[in-house]
């Protein structure tokens, strides 16, 4: 059947009633969605850090101020015992007893070992009745002597029977002289017999017990002696570093020298610089220096490796930062200062020496400056900044700043 021109407009009506529907309810989705983002874009707290914003960036800042500072050239070292002794036996003999404990401070003189006299006493014994002998017989030859003299005075002996008088005489006294010397090492092997330490130190580890038969030949000796107090470091310093650790000395300054452990984190010990090597190791470039060190808490081991630093010269009322408020780019070295405003502002800067955790600021800078140390990946050039000194308690009223704020 033919449709009448009256009922097409009706049907294409009801054609497009479903897309209608469908355009507005995407409208509408899409301004639920964009509606939030433009407020918070249009409302909500500036960028932090950036100029003009409503919020200031919380940092911590410390000052800037006049102090001393030391230049040292450190290097490795190990610590040698000036002197170390290996205590022998001059003498064989059983071990009779030991007067010490491992591990003991002796004084030199002190008496540590005891080796059975009795042997050496029976021929001091032997020494002294040979002596006596030889003794009489040689009195004997020099009166006999005397009467040869005064006969051939008067001429009633031949001139060879006095000469052969006086040749016996002679010998008698090389005998009696030789009689001497055997006394005499008797005596000294009795005093062998008592061995003293030779030095002042610690005791190792006896090697010998008592009871056993000790010989001066034995190679390992009784007990060994380390001298500790005082006591040296052996450290190596770059030969670029030895001028002026030369001029130094030739100048009769004493320099100062600090020990410190493996970690190099605790001090254990300070010293003054002794002497240096007569050459420079060619393989690695360096020099070795000594130092000594009165050791007397003891700290410093023999065989132990420290962390030495050389103290070369002591710079006084020089500019003074924490290292951390130092920032860095590929070309320039830089810190954050804070102004009266609140506000920061950069200041190129040149560095001097570190210790530890100061380092001398030699351009850039002055004493009284406050100075960012954390929180700067937030800041720029003019930022807004809430200041927190690092030596305030948190929640502080905020420090105020030097005036100024100037590039340096």
């Amino acid at each position: 059947m033919t449709e009448s021109p009256k009922q097409r407009p009706s049907r294409l009506r009801w054609l497009w009633l479903p897309l209608v529907v469908v355009l507005g309810a995407t409208a509408w989705y899409l301004s639920l969605r964009i509606a939030p983002s433009a407020a918070s874009a249009s409302g909500g707290a500036p960028k932090a850090g950036m100029k003009g914003g409503g919020g200031a960036v919380p940092v911590v800042a410390v000052q800037a101020r006049k102090g001393d500072i030391g230049v040292y050239i450190t290097g490795l070292g190990s610590v040698m015992p000036i002197y170390t002794v290996t205590v022998k036996s001059r003498v064989d003999g059983q071990l009779m007893s030991v007067h010490y404990k491992e591990g003991d401070l002796v004084h030199a003189g002190d008496l540590m070992v005891e080796i059975d006299p009795r042997p050496y006493q029976v021929q001091l014994e032997q020494a002294e009745g040979q002596l006596a002998r030889d003794e009489a017989t040689l009195n004997n030859a020099r009166v006999d002597l005397d009467r040869y003299q005064k006969l051939m005075a008067q001429n009633a002996i031949p001139e060879q029977q006095l000469a052969t008088q006086k040749a016996t005489v002679a010998q008698d006294e090389g005998i009696v002289k030789s009689d001497q010397g055997q006394i005499d090492s008797a005596k000294l092997n009795l005093v062998y017999c008592s061995i003293k330490a030779p030095i002042t130190g610690r005791v190792g580890l006896r090697l010998v017990d008592p009871g056993n038969i000790v010989h001066a030949s034995d190679a390992n000796g009784l007990v060994v002696i380390t001298q500790v107090q005082p006591i040296s470091v052996i450290f190596t310093v770059a030969e670029d570093d030895l001028p002026v650790v030369l001029r130094k000395l030739a100048a009769g300054q004493h320099l100062l020298t600090e020990a410190y452990d493996r970690a190099n984190i605790g001090k254990i010990g300070t010293g003054t610089l002794v002497t240096v090597d007569n050459q420079i190791d060619p393989s690695t470039g360096s020099l070795r220096l000594r130092s000594d060190f009165d050791n007397s808490a003891n700290l410093l081991f023999p065989n132990q490796f420290v962390n030495v630093r050389l103290l070369v010269e002591q710079k006084h009322g020089v500019t003074l930062v924490s290292r951390a408020v130092i920032q860095r780019t590929t070309s320039t070295t830089y810190v954050y200062v804070v102004k009266e405003d609140h506000t920061v502002t950069v200041h190129q800067i040149t560095e001097g020496v570190t210790e530890g955790d100061n380092t001398e600021i030699k351009s850039g800078l002055a004493p009284g400056d406050i100075v960012v140390m954390t929180g700067v990946d937030k800041l720029e050039e003019g930022a807004a900044v809430n200041v927190q000194m690092a030596d305030e308690p948190a929640g502080a009223k905020p420090a105020g700043t030097k005036s100024g704020g100037k590039k340096k």
